[in-house]
């Protein structure tokens, strides 16, 4: 029996089965090209790590007002809702009976350019630029600029974008989604006080800052039932220039409202990893065990070991691991025999365009490694 038992049992996600508590982490990996268009490249990778109890695709925008990275894919037309399908085909019949998918819907706000949008500026909660050394475009390397406040009247619309891409989602095969309201992207600038300072009913409050996040999750609602919705949040963030003094608050208010909903899970970046905004004690998963009583998915800088303990102490219910299954498509398997990882993937690698298998789909198994060396 496995020394990590506990990460590598089955549970029940919300009366989805699932055959172990690890996560495919969402990891932008720009491999859509200048059409985001999913394509068979894309189907392969995840596949590949088919293995995991759940695989949550990388952020996928709702919106072309939503682009931000280069290569990344969308889901705002019904071309790029079927280009998704053969990927869920492809996660749902991989060897050793595949794994449940869900689809990450992002829209990027202020962490995108004016060269994504033919000159018109990016749009956020308010008009706060954002302090980063640069932003890769279209164009190369460029400065952050000052985003444009969406306008009150707008909002319906960007509503309606994230029910829209639900929808082709559904259309797609996807088994749920999960809403982006982490690292800096628009729904996290909406919820926190350091990037909202809107004074219309979207603004202010923590009431009214969880007001948007609030209505894209009723509104997939009508699309999903909300057991096949999740929502990400990052607590301790610093990532796009976040971290804001009330954060605790902010959190827990939102953690609090999205229980009611019955949620698929609660997706929380607890680990320090990527760096923490340093505005207090770091937030903890027990934290959110107080106010959330659905499944919580843990990420960020676990291992094997940690993700276990963490299960096992009932901290969390799933963890999502990231870059250790960029290198390590067997992830699980090499933890359930006891194999050793492969070190973790050249960073230079990580996003080298479409059609680039580098990096992406062209690391070898353990067991196809060990039988080269024979």
């Amino acid at each position: 029996m496995s020394r990590l038992q506990s990460l590598l049992s089955p549970f029940d996600l919300r009366d989805l089965p699932v055959q172990n508590r690890v996560a495919l982490a969402p990891m932008t990996r720009a491999r859509a090209g200048e059409s985001r268009l999913a394509n068979d490249q894309m189907a392969e990778y995840y596949a590949q790590r088919a293995g995991v109890g759940l695989v949550i695709t990388e952020a996928t925008t709702v919106s072309a007002q939503g682009n931000g990275w280069v290569g990344s894919p969308g889901i705002y037309t019904d071309e790029m809702g079927a280009a998704w399908k053969p990927v869920v085909d492809a996660v749902h019949s991989a060897k050793g009976g595949g794994a449940p998918i869900f689809l990450q819907l992002w829209h990027c706000g202020r962490a995108s350019h004016s060269a994504f949008h033919g000159g018109e500026p990016a749009v956020s909660a308010s008009a706060i630029k954002l302090n980063g050394e640069y932003v890769h475009t279209p164009e190369g390397k460029r400065d952050y600029e000052t985003p444009r406040a969406l306008e009150t009247a707008e909002l319906p619309g960007v509503v309606a974008d994230y029910v829209a891409a639900a929808r082709r989602a559904k259309d797609a095969g996807f088994d749920g989604v999960e809403i982006h309201s982490a690292n800096g992207y628009l729904l996290n600038q909406f919820l926190e006080s350091r990037t909202n300072q809107r004074t219309d009913e979207y603004g202010g409050s923590v009431e009214n800052r969880f007001r948007l996040l609030r209505e894209i999750v009723e509104g997939i609602a009508q699309v999903f039932p909300a057991n096949r919705i999740a929502v990400r949040l990052s607590p301790n963030g610093v990532f796009n220039d976040m971290g804001s003094p009330d954060y605790r608050e902010t959190y827990l208010y939102a953690a609090r409202e999205l229980n009611a909903y019955g949620l698929a899970y609660l997706h929380v970046m607890d680990g320090l990893a990527f760096g923490f905004h340093e505005q207090g004690e770091p937030m903890t998963l027990a934290d959110f065990r107080e106010v959330f009583d659905g499944p919580l998915i843990g990420n960020c800088g676990y291992d094997g070991e940690s993700a276990n303990a963490a299960i096992e102490t009932g901290a969390a219910d799933m963890i999502a691991i990231g870059r250790p299954l960029i290198a390590n498509s067997d992830y699980v398997e090499r933890l359930r025999n006891g194999w050793p990882l492969a070190p973790l993937a050249d960073m230079s690698t990580w996003y080298a365009g479409e059609g680039g298998s580098e990096g992406y789909t062209d690391y070898p198994t353990y067991q196809a490694t060990a039988a080269a060396a024979d």
